[in-house]
């Protein structure tokens, strides 16, 4: 998997050795033209997974998202030839599949080309004209509670959005409708509709989870899907891209 080392420029690293807290702005730096925005549009008289999650998850909103056709979601680089993952949950039921990259004027149009409905899981494929950047993908299995995250997203269409939390739980069991996902990370990093699928990451710009859920009307209450769980799902699919 893509793996690298954060370097500041030494501007960036005096700011960030006398205000802490600024390293924040270096990761979002790192991270931010990795992650996309997702825009779908959905089939005719189908009520799709995230249908059903909004109307469990926000039931006040839901009335406002049937008055558009388009729906929003997150998703991050994993492979410079122009594949995103995201959760399947955005894109089910979708007739039309649109992928915003940072830096780029207008959305590609893109295509599922892997899904694992069961883990929540889908890989996109837009045909962009220069490599993009993938992410490093870090280790769910070495954080803390009380650690920082970021989440990076599309939260109701607005791009690039961050917010900032700390890892508030692990392990947590989750059943959402016919779903069930086991062991995710618990945030108060605010995650919203359209953040689904973008990505949880740590302060050295590793992700370490996958943003997916929150329980409505609770605040600061949101969940990822942990990578430790995602990773060997995605290897099997860059491999395959090799055969």
């Amino acid at each position: 998997m893509y793996r690298r080392k954060i370097h500041l420029h030494s501007s960036e690293a005096n700011l960030a050795s006398a205000h802490p807290a600024n390293i924040f702005v270096s990761v979002v730096r790192q991270v931010k033209n990795s992650v996309v925005s997702i825009i779908t549009e959905e089939k005719s008289n189908s009520a799709s997974v995230q249908d059903q999650l909004w109307s469990l998850l926000f039931p006040e909103l839901s009335r406002y998202r049937r008055q558009s056709s388009n729906q929003f979601g997150s998703g991050f680089v994993i492979h410079p030839s122009g594949y995103i993952l995201t959760n399947e949950h955005v894109v089910n039921g979708a007739s039309t599949i649109r992928v915003k990259v940072e830096g780029s004027r207008n959305p590609f149009p893109a295509t599922p080309v892997w899904t694992d409905e069961s883990h929540d899981l889908a890989v996109l494929k837009i045909k962009s004209p220069r490599l993009l950047k993938p992410l490093p993908l870090g280790s769910s299995l070495n954080t803390k509670i009380g650690e920082w995250v970021l989440a990076v997203g599309n939260p109701f269409g607005l791009e690039q959005t961050v917010t900032v939390g700390v890892i508030s739980g692990k392990n947590r069991p989750l059943r959402v409708g016919n779903k069930y996902y086991d062991k995710v990370i618990q945030t108060d990093a605010a995650i919203n509709p359209g953040n689904s699928g973008g990505p949880l990451v740590n302060i050295l710009g590793e992700v370490i989870g996958i943003n997916t859920l929150i329980i409505y009307p609770s605040q600061s209450i949101g969940f990822a899907i942990p990578i430790e769980d995602v990773k060997p799902r995605i290897a099997r699919f860059l491999n395959s891209l090799k055969s």
